[in-house]
């Protein structure tokens, strides 16, 4: 096994939100990668460039299982683990699996699920019908660069549906990891707001916001590398 604090170096693992891929996590990849961190940002099943396998069989359990087996079969330990978005609730089963192989996990303007929650218990006024939903449309502002906008329009792919109604079962295993982390995205109307405050008054939490949208890694890649250093 690897370990994540040899001569200075953490490893990271980011997991990217729904209707995306590791395509959006790869610039603040490539800057704790040039500080030399050990950086690994698997693409889930059926999105990005694996979503030629896209279906209806494609679950939160395939995401789970597509982040735990990206660590054990590259064999490390000590992990900065990192969900954005959707992707919270994924982290939030990986650490029900493999929590002892984390060392610090991060919510990335994420959703916490308690147990038996799916992403569709945070979005009852969504439609979720079909093997996949659509990308939401984006708006002008939702960037700080109107060309990150088009750019994130032309690679966000659908996602299963599956994925976004299976419940998870959470024993409270990511308040086990040693060092926990929000990060709030504040220059949108998130839903994260509550999150935030009520973990800001938890000691055992380190709460940061960063002025930008939902897409934080697009937006602020140097300020969010710089944070999860921090939170390493």
């Amino acid at each position: 096994m690897t370990d994540s604090k040899k001569n200075g170096r953490a490893t990271f693992v980011l997991v990217h939100g729904a209707w995306a891929g590791s395509w959006s996590m790869m610039r603040v990849a490539d800057l704790l990668t040039a500080k030399g961190h050990r950086v690994f940002a698997p693409t889930l099943s059926g999105l990005g460039e694996r979503s030629h396998l896209a279906g209806p069989d494609i679950n939160l359990t395939t995401h789970v299982n597509d982040v735990v087996n990206e660590v054990l079969w590259k064999d490390l330990d000590n992990i900065v683990l990192v969900g954005h978005s959707y992707s919270g609730i994924v982290i939030t089963g990986v650490a029900e699996r493999i929590g002892e192989r984390i060392a610090s996990i991060v919510y990335l303007d994420a959703f916490i699920p308690a147990d038996g929650q799916s992403f569709a218990d945070f979005a009852e006024d969504w439609e979720l019908v079909g093997e996949t939903i659509p990308a939401p449309p984006t708006s002008k502002g939702d960037y700080l660069d109107e060309k990150d906008r088009a750019w994130v329009d032309a690679k966000a792919t659908p996602h299963p549906t599956a994925s976004l109604k299976e419940k998870l079962r959470v024993t409270g295993a990511y308040q086990r990891v040693p060092k926990k982390t929000y990060i709030q995205a504040t220059g949108w109307e998130s839903p994260f707001g509550q999150t935030a405050e009520a973990l800001g008054k938890d000691p055992s939490w380190t709460v940061r916001q960063v002025a930008c949208g939902h897409d934080v890694g697009i937006d602020k890649p140097q300020e969010l590398a710089d944070l999860l250093v921090e939170a390493a």
